[in-house]
């Protein structure tokens, strides 16, 4: 067992000198458990400064009450880092309805409560009253999306950056491998922590801001409004996030500063360069443990361990540009991709887990059929700043090919010890149908699933799908017959579930009623429905917060009535008896009577129903008009067919 302890990062006191170090030069403290897996950002970050001489500690969860709980490696010699965890913390802690969840899959034993709510600003406190002159440096999800002024839905408030409340000096944003060695060897060649204003990927806090508002024109930072501006007017900070929307590119973006009171400005640097292939390999080529900490046995491991441990990231980065998705500010829209002979390596490495039966959960990254730029010119000229690549329609530079992805199956599948490669990750249905070959697609279905596809339409309403930056009814629609035309060819009989939203911004009673009647010719109802839940930094959630579009400044309607919000979800399982009223005030507010009833077209049926009678069952009728009707609809409520 010590071993095995000493090869993962020091967690105590024994671990450093069993290592033989005195000092650390950076502390990391995170708010997930320790796992050494590179699906873990805090795994990735310290691997990467150890690889490049660093020694670093990490504290795990420690208590937010005791200020001594930061203190156990002792003070680092360079800098502590912050990160609160693989999931903005308030995201893991609550559902949309802001009810707490009940377990946290990202500590241990799944256990709930292990980190505070905004764990990242709790720990720049506690970690600035232990020790008032260290140099502090945040990142992780939590701090790359708070990382300007920003709506925090929980408290239903404007904020300001992260960077102040956490009292914090620096940011690392995104997904910090290059900009943290940069930072790192600043520190350690005594730069002042207040004079690294100079490291793409990262935001600072200045009073002065002359030296990025002068000389030449391209260089010169952008001003967003100021944070007094846009918490007093909504209306301003969609016209910021306009601004930060446009400049997320490395190769076009500007600098960004956002003013406060007393003369402060928070600067943003524009992002990291991508990461060639090369550099991805060495990335998930560190010495990983590529499991939990040993420490964390008696409490029965960490459950987000499963989904991952026998799974394989492809690429990074997405080009699908989602309104309500962060991946654009945080991993950009550059696909960066691992090669075909260090993913054959690690599945290799597979083989020899114990636990391993042969079954590779997943082959992907944020959309699994990404696997190159959308298109040849990102790399040198980067993303266009006023269109996207696939909305809302294919751009006529895209390069839609699977040809990569397929070969690296292929050899995936064709290793001794793999039994079955699936695909879990998303898949961009209209990047696969702008693809001429369906060699890919054919192989999906023949090889890659297991009798059901997960795919995202969203919604099937043309106007919340445009909020959306989704593609149009019209490509799911031939999308699906594609799939079943497949399926068929193939001897296949595999089924399709389609994730679906409601309440998107856009999206009114009118709106989900016409979610419903698609279900409805579908024959389909989902066992689950996700409210959309506004997040830090999306499009969606400035939509959701100002009811203002910001690509274009229109307005948009925004769904924030909890009742109106209940109905809009029981519309989409209208069929479920626990749903019935909801429906009925749903359909009769949005003036759809029409669909109460018993016709084949109906969603519900009535409450009442007075039948005229006819001439062979008149008097019987007459005495008991409703009877059928009730028998009816209790079959209805049993969840019988019609």
């Amino acid at each position: 067992m010590t071993d095995l302890v000493n090869n993962f990062l020091p967690v105590s006191r024994q671990d450093m000198e069993e290592r033989g170090i005195l000092q650390l030069d950076f502390v990391y403290v995170i708010g997930d458990a320790y796992v050494d897996h590179p699906s873990f950002g805090h795994a990735i970050i310290s691997r990467v400064l150890e690889a490049n001489g660093y020694h670093v500690g990490i504290i795990s969860q420690p208590d937010w009450k005791d200020e001594n709980s930061i203190a156990i490696l002792g003070k680092p010699r360079l800098a502590f880092l912050i990160s609160g965890g693989n999931m903005d913390s308030m995201v893991n802690h609550y559902f949309v309805s802001k009810k707490r969840r009940p377990s946290d899959a990202y500590s241990p034993g799944g256990v709930m409560g292990k980190r505070p709510d905004h764990a990242t600003v709790v720990y720049g406190n506690l970690i600035r009253k232990k020790y008032k002159d260290i140099p502090i440096i945040i990142g992780g999800i939590e701090a790359s999306l708070r990382r300007l002024a920003h709506y925090d839905y929980w408290s239903n408030s404007f904020k300001r950056s992260i960077l102040l409340d956490s009292q914090a000096d620096l940011i690392s944003y995104g997904m910090g491998e290059r900009s943290i060695v940069e930072i790192a060897d600043a520190l350690d060649s005594k730069i002042a922590v207040k004079d690294i204003t100079f490291i793409p990927g990262t935001v600072y806090k200045t009073r002065d801001i002359s030296g990025i508002t002068g000389g030449n024109e391209s260089y010169h930072a952008v001003l967003t409004p100021q944070y007094d501006e846009m918490k007093e007017n909504p209306a301003r900070y969609a016209e910021s996030f306009g601004i930060q929307y446009k400049n997320t590119d490395p190769f076009t973006a500007r600098i960004l500063a956002e003013g406060y009171p007393n003369g402060i400005y928070v600067v943003q640097n524009p992002p990291q360069k991508p990461l060639s292939m090369e550099e991805m390999d060495d990335i998930y080529e560190l010495p990983y443990m590529r499991t939990y900490h040993p420490s964390y046995e008696k409490a029965g491991g960490v459950p987000a361990v499963t989904e991952i441990k026998f799974s394989l990231i492809s690429s990074r980065g997405c080009f699908g540009g989602c309104s309500f998705c962060a991946l654009t500010f945080h991993q950009g829209r550059i696909i960066q991709t691992r090669s075909h002979e260090s993913i054959l390596q690690e599945a290799k490495e597979m083989e020899k887990d114990p636990d391993f039966k042969g079954y590779i959960h997943d082959v992907g990254g944020p959309t699994a059929n990404f696997r190159h730029p959308a298109c040849k010119k990102q790399l040198k000229e980067g993303v266009c700043q006023h269109k996207q690549c696939l909305f809302p329609s294919p751009c006529k530079n895209l390069f839609a090919d699977h040809q990569d992805y397929l070969a690296l199956l292929r050899k995936l599948r064709a290793l001794p010890g793999i039994k079955k490669v699936f695909i879990r990750s998303g898949l961009r249905f209209d990047y696969l149908l702008a693809d001429k070959d369906d060699a890919f697609f054919k192989e999906l279905i023949e090889h890659h699933i297991s009798g059901q596809l997960k795919v995202a339409p969203e919604h099937i309403s043309d106007e919340v799908l445009e909020k959306m930056g989704k593609p149009n009814r019209r490509i799911y629609e031939k999308f699906v017959r594609k799939y079943e035309k497949l399926n068929k060819e193939a001897g296949k009989k595999q089924f399709l579930v389609p994730y679906l939203m409601s309440s998107h911004p856009g999206s009114a009673l009118k709106e989900a009623v016409e979610l419903a009647e698609y279900l409805r010719d579908l024959g389909y109802m989902p066992e689950q429905v996700q409210d959309f839940y506004p997040t830090p930094s999306t499009l969606s959630t400035v939509m959701f917060y100002t009811g203002i579009d910001p690509r274009n400044g229109k307005k948009v309607y925004v769904c924030k009535n909890p009742h109106e919000k209940a109905m809009q979800r029981a519309l989409i399982q209208y069929r479920n008896p626990k749903n019935y009223e909801l429906v009925y005030e749903a359909l009769m507010k949005a003036g759809r009577e029409d669909l109460i009833g018993f016709d084949k077209k109906c969603l519900i049926r009535p409450k009442t129903q007075k039948q005229k009678p006819t001439k062979s069952v008149k008097n019987k009728a007459l005495k008991k008009p409703t009877k059928n009707i009730n028998i009816r609809r209790k079959q209805f409520e049993k969840g019988s067919k019609r």
